[in-house]
């Protein structure tokens, strides 16, 4: 028997409860006799039987809902948030002294209560940090420009090269992995295609070892997010950092303009990666080992060290050779640096004015 039957079967158990219970209080104080008494107990019973078979469901999952978000609510958010409300509770107290004079005073005092003990447990909730260093706690208001914490998607997990940048002691903020994102590594690794399934296990790879040197290279963090229902990752990651205010690292294109338009900070390693690589300026001399043929007649392409393509004018007789060439120009695009070049030489040369003249 599963946990929503008992749930469901503990809730009629106790609707039926509250409505007999309200019933007998209806007979008792309107003074109603059998037969009349034992129908109007009978329907209040039912009703009760009914409403709390209905709404069972709905009170339990929002129930789950409510644990999970203080599950994963920090210690010090959870304080500063019950202060907040008690304070608030106290401001309601003070108020409803000149308002429980009036009519529906009482009433109007309950939400009274109501409304400021929300409103206190969202400040505090909220404006943490500022109230400590505004009473002279010695924390610091965190600067609003940065970063607070970056949500790793689960391309930029599966790519690696997350470990090597954390190792190089260049990201100074908490990286962040949800529990969603971990189901979704493990759903991949456990797939039937070979090819995801070694995707997936090299994610898994590369949380285990940034784990293991979490003290040496940058705080790691597992946050506890609520990963059933239907919603996707990419929603979830953005729906989160919008909630927490954190950034997403992520080599998705996808995610990167929906986060974007979202208004959220956007890490992304890929355009890391062409922002490091080396510039190169026309005139300048690379050393490129022509490896195919170019989409023009007469070129070749050869590869840099990082990578970035080198298209070589009259480069397809040095097919297979390591040549000199001097750079004519650079183009940049969304997939990256590509530079064009000619080799040193006459033809060179001429390719180098030309270049030069534009």
């Amino acid at each position: 028997m599963g946990s929503e039957a008992v749930a469901r079967g503990l809730g009629t158990f106790l609707g039926v409860v509250g409505g007999f219970v309200l019933g007998y209080a209806m007979v008792q104080t309107g003074g109603i006799h059998p037969p009349a008494s034992a129908a109007i107990i009978a329907l209040t019973s039912l009703e009760g039987m009914i409403f709390a078979y209905l709404g069972t469901p709905y009170l339990s999952t929002s129930y789950r809902v409510v644990i999970a978000r203080l599950v994963a609510t920090p210690l010090q958010d959870l304080i500063a948030g019950l202060l907040g409300m008690i304070v608030g509770l106290v401001l309601a107290v003070l108020i409803g002294f000149f308002v429980r004079e009036f009519i529906y005073g009482v009433a109007l005092s309950a939400v009274l209560a109501l409304l400021l003990a929300v409103t206190g447990a969202q400040v505090g909730l909220t404006r943490r940090a500022e109230l400590v260093a505004l009473f002279g706690g010695g924390e610091r208001a965190q600067d609003p420009d940065r970063i607070a914490a970056a949500l790793l998607d689960t391309s930029v997990i599966i790519d690696g090269r997350i470990l090597d940048l954390a190792r190089t002691g260049f990201i100074d903020i908490p990286l962040v992995v949800t529990r969603s994102v971990l189901k979704e590594l493990q759903y991949v690794a456990d797939s039937a295609d070979a090819m995801r399934r070694g995707r997936g296990r090299r994610g898994l790879d590369i949380l285990t070892q940034m784990e293991k040197e979490k003290d040496s290279i940058q705080k790691l963090e597992v946050y506890d997010d609520d990963s059933s229902g239907a919603l996707e990752i990419d929603n979830r990651l953005v729906r989160l950092a919008k909630a927490r205010g954190w950034a997403i690292m992520t080599n998705d294109f996808n995610l990167n303009r929906v986060a974007n338009l979202e208004g959220i900070r956007v890490l992304n390693l890929n355009d890391l990666a062409n922002a490091m690589k080396p510039v190169a300026i026309p005139g300048e001399e690379l050393v490129v080992t022509v490896v195919k043929e170019g989409k023009e007649a007469g070129q070749g392409v050869g590869y840099l060290d990082d990578g970035t393509m080198v298209v070589i004018e009259n480069g397809r007789r040095h097919l297979n050779k390591t040549i000199a060439t001097s750079v004519t120009s650079v183009l940049q695009t969304t997939a990256g640096r590509m530079i064009f070049a000619a080799p040193v030489g006459d033809g060179g040369r001429r390719a180098q004015l030309r270049g030069a003249e534009h």
